[in-house]
């Protein structure tokens, strides 16, 4: 949709929410894939959006729920009466329910559980015990089971009796389990329409199927769909007991907005999150609680210049070189953080392994170093024809890189074998580093050979 479509599109949603006209509501929806109806429900009003809620019958409503950013969707949710989030609670996917009611304070979770149909409250209760990023918690509880000793006319009479329960069920599979839930087998609904109507689910069900344990975390799940191409996996307890289905799509979302927050984390947002509806109050917070910290760091790395002061006034070139030389080595210690962010999360990297890694980046460092030193050496000579500007620029920077991978490889191990968040902190305590050794290396070196410089 081009900019003016929008806006075009935005203030028809507004009359039409302002006249409270559903026909109109649904005409301007109903034309919009739900990403686009997202977006422009998101930039309404807050009162906008909660009244458009309150408008829309609740199927529909939660479907414009599910489409939403979960932040967004929360914030937006707990502004609402707790009888209408409750009825559109009760129509969102189990998964979906359970990540929402996570974002929610804890007294209005309460409220809208105890508005909630008894078995879908208890559902979701359910799924919040598990840990977010695992299979438990990214399960859904909506799944076609059969037992055992039925036949395959029993299963068509229930699919065909059920058909408009199971509609929203998104069935790719039927699971078979045995009279104490436990998993047994597979029914692919191709084999199950072409048996013959007396045959048993155990002569047509795939035995033993793939499975996955409430406790299979993130990185697992992903491992597991590279291997297998399948739509989605069963879960299981401890027992063995069927309690749930991962979809492939869902493990897909959960690492993209995983790695969204991780970034965010890296470029200082605590939390992990933001969004420009959310309040101004929460917004400042979030930033400033890591600027503070970063601006004490700065003042440290800027002591070192004031330290060398009298070099820095003799030999005034040096000035020009002092960023560069912080910034290289600041990007080359981000790339080795970001290799090391990703091995710990694909599961490729232990806390222990921190000297295997050092070395490993000692020699990264010590070959990229040569060439930019070298290229920002001979820059340096070309431009004051000087030759020991060039060489004292071109060590620092030299070494100051292999200082930085060494640093951007080892500080997110590091950190999480102290069981801190290395997205987090790993940012600032490597640019704090490489600001104060590249002043240092700088500014010593040059100290060193000032008589050089001079001459």
């Amino acid at each position: 949709m081009t900019e003016r479509t929008v806006s075009a599109t935005t203030a028809d949603l507004r009359r039409a929410i302002a006249a409270a006209n559903l026909e109109a509501l649904n005409a301007v929806l109903d034309g919009l894939p739900a990403h686009e109806a997202a977006h422009t429900v998101a930039s309404l009003a807050a009162a906008d959006q909660q009244h458009l809620l309150a408008l829309l019958p609740d199927s529909q409503a939660a479907d414009l729920i599910e489409a939403m950013p979960e932040p967004q969707a929360a914030q937006l949710i707990a502004h609402m009466p707790v009888e209408e989030a409750a009825a559109i609670f009760n129509r969102l996917d189990s998964d979906e329910q359970a990540d929402l009611m996570a974002r929610l304070p804890d007294h209005e979770a309460r409220a809208i559980l105890q508005q909630m149909s008894a078995e879908e409250a208890a559902d979701t209760q359910r799924l919040m015990e598990y840990p977010a990023e695992s299979a438990g918690g990214l399960m859904i509880s909506e799944f076609v089971a059969y037992f055992a000793g039925q036949t395959v006319n029993d299963v068509v009479n229930d699919l065909r009796s059920k058909s408009e329960q199971y509609q929203a069920y998104d069935v790719q599979y039927a699971y078979v389990v045995s009279a104490t839930r436990q998993l047994v087998g597979v029914l692919r609904l191709r084999d199950l329409l072409l048996a013959a109507p007396h045959r048993r689910l155990t002569d047509i069900m795939i035995a033993a199927p793939l499975r996955v344990t409430t406790g299979a975390s993130l990185e697992e799940l992903e491992r597991f769909f590279d291997r297998h191409s399948l739509f989605g996996v069963p879960v299981v307890d401890g027992l063995n007991r069927l309690v749930g289905v991962v979809r492939r799509h869902d493990v897909e979302e959960a690492a993209e907005e995983r790695s969204s927050r991780s970034f965010l984390k890296y470029m200082g947002i605590l939390g992990g999150e933001e969004l420009r509806s959310m309040p101004l109050r929460q917004r400042c917070l979030g930033r400033l609680s890591w600027l503070t910290v970063n601006i004490v760091l700065n003042i440290i790395a800027a002591s070192v210049i004031a330290f060398h002061q009298d070099t820095l006034s003799a030999v005034i070139a040096l000035a020009v070189f002092l960023p560069i030389i912080s910034d290289m080595s600041g990007c080359s210690g981000n790339q080795a953080v970001a290799v090391s962010l990703r091995e710990l999360t694909l599961g490729l990297l232990r806390p222990s392994e921190v000297w295997r890694v050092c070395l490993k980046e000692i020699a990264v460092g010590c070959v990229n170093g040569c060439v930019l030193g070298g290229m920002l050496g001979l820059v340096a000579w070309l431009w004051q024809g000087n030759l020991a500007l060039g060489c004292v620029v071109g060590t620092a920077l030299a070494l100051n890189t292999v200082i930085a991978v060494i640093l951007g490889g080892a500080v997110p191990l590091v950190l999480r074998g102290l069981r801190q968040d290395p997205a987090l902190a790993s940012g600032p305590i490597l640019t704090t580093f490489t600001d104060m050794c590249g002043f240092l290396l700088v500014l010593t070196v040059a100290q060193w050979s000032l008589r050089y410089l001079l001459s």
